[in-house]
């Protein structure tokens, strides 16, 4: 099979990768093991939360500028900061025109709210989602947090402890309906996912409405789980107008409805573009000849194999298993990239679990067009994007969903804009 460009990875970044590739008019596949780290989204998109010294940050953009001389190997300061800037504000319109609502600015993070009461600072939050202008402000006094009987993944006293040191007056109400009792027969089942289906129907949601209605009398707000809307985007918008009331979702433990959505509705804007997507297929080996790669070979096509102009390599970090620990390396498996790590293994962690281990910064090798390295030589026509890229620490310094968005677009941009090969 042949395409203009294949891409390795379905999440983030090689969603964002193929869509910017298919509205330039190239003809572009993804290859997707299957589940990627977008469905534990938060509901947000973070540019940049903190710097590498834990100084919090107030403007992302002036954040990553100082990175271009405090952490030249960050992908941020790889990329640049005049470029970041410009991917920066591009991505609301790509996420908006694939159907996720959000809210955001690149020059002010504002707060999300997260599964357990704390405001974090991020860049872009989905419509409907709670959030706040800075820490500790709601736009609420008295509050109602709505949970479904039997469901484990939401913990409104952990919630409401983090409020009351807002000043917010917390009141709790639980929601039941017939419709439920199928998949409360096995706990394991009651799941955000299986709950929402449930409410993908009129007369389903038009029960939870009533039961919000009346547990949530004389407050100014309520919360609920986001446990609506994974088959029907009209979900939330038709719950508030029922509710007649301010009403806000939290993202739960994961996987989450936002970011099982966000996956959804990407996948389907690339379809719509005319790209193609083989979903349940593993890369297993490529073919490289002269510092260019000819073809990939997948598990699932054996001797058809997948060739291209340009490859991507957007399989992501250890989650994905973009990257594998062996007793004394660190190994991206495809290709045989060189990768960034320090050598002892002794010195990848330590065992304090919140500490800001190394491990978390090791990745594959670039240059800085971010074309793949491997034995020292750049491969001509192979990039990387995403949480595969070495220099950063994603969740200590929030930046894991706007490296993958905005290495992706770099490198979008790198292969519309080159000469035919």
């Amino acid at each position: 099979m042949r395409f203009d460009t294949v891409i390795i990875g379905g999440g983030l970044a090689g969603m964002a990768c193929g869509i910017r590739l298919a509205e330039a008019g190239l003809r572009c596949a993804i290859i997707s093991q299957g589940q990627s780290a977008i469905h534990f989204s938060s509901g947000s998109f973070d540019l940049l939360g903190r710097m590498p010294d834990g100084t919090p940050v107030t403007d992302p953009l002036a954040g990553i500028a100082a990175l271009e001389t405090a952490e030249p190997g960050h992908p941020y300061a790889v990329i640049g900061a005049e470029a970041c800037e410009r991917y920066a504000r591009q991505v609301p319109r790509l996420l908006r025109e694939a159907g996720i609502p959000v809210t955001g600015e690149c020059r002010q993070n504002h707060f999300r709210v997260t599964p357990m009461g704390k405001a974090v600072p991020t860049w872009l939050t989905i419509d409907g989602y709670l959030t706040a202008a800075e820490p500790g402000k709601l736009s609420f006094k008295t509050v109602c947090i709505v949970n479904v009987e039997g469901f484990l993944d939401f913990y409104p006293e952990f919630i409401a402890e983090e409020f009351r040191k807002y000043g917010v007056t917390c009141r709790f109400g639980t929601v039941n309906c017939p419709a439920l009792e199928e998949i409360r027969r096995n706990p394991s089942e009651m799941r955000s996912a299986n709950i929402a289906r449930v409410f993908d129907h009129d007369q389903n949601l038009e029960a939870l409405a009533a039961a919000i209605r009346e547990a949530s009398a004389g407050c100014d707000a309520a919360i609920l789980p986001a446990i609506i809307g994974i088959n029907r985007n009209d979900a939330f918008q038709a719950l508030k107008g029922m509710v007649e009331m301010p009403l806000y979702l939290l993202a739960t433990l994961p996987p989450s409805i936002p970011g099982i959505k966000a996956q959804q509705l990407l996948q389907r804007r690339f379809r719509a573009l005319g790209g193609e997507y083989f979903l349940g297929d593993t890369v297993l080996r490529a073919e490289v000849h002269q510092q260019r790669v000819q073809r990939l070979f997948t598990a699932n096509h054996g001797n058809i194999t997948f060739e291209a102009d340009h490859f991507v390599l957007a399989s992501g970090s250890f989650f994905s298993r973009g990257l594998v620990a062996t007793p004394d390396r660190i190994v991206e498996p495809v290709f045989g990239a060189d990768t960034l790590h320090v050598p002892s293994r002794d010195d990848w962690y330590t065992t304090h679990f919140f500490d800001r281990q190394n491990y978390q910064a090791f990745g594959v090798r670039t240059d800085r067009s971010l074309h793949v390295v491997r034995e020292g030589n750049a491969i001509e026509n192979l990039y990387c994007a995403g949480a595969g890229l070495a220099g950063f620490h994603p969740i200590q310094d929030g930046c894991g969903a706007g490296v993958s968005l905005l290495s992706a677009l770099f490198v979008a941009d790198r292969i519309s804009n080159s000469k035919p090969l």
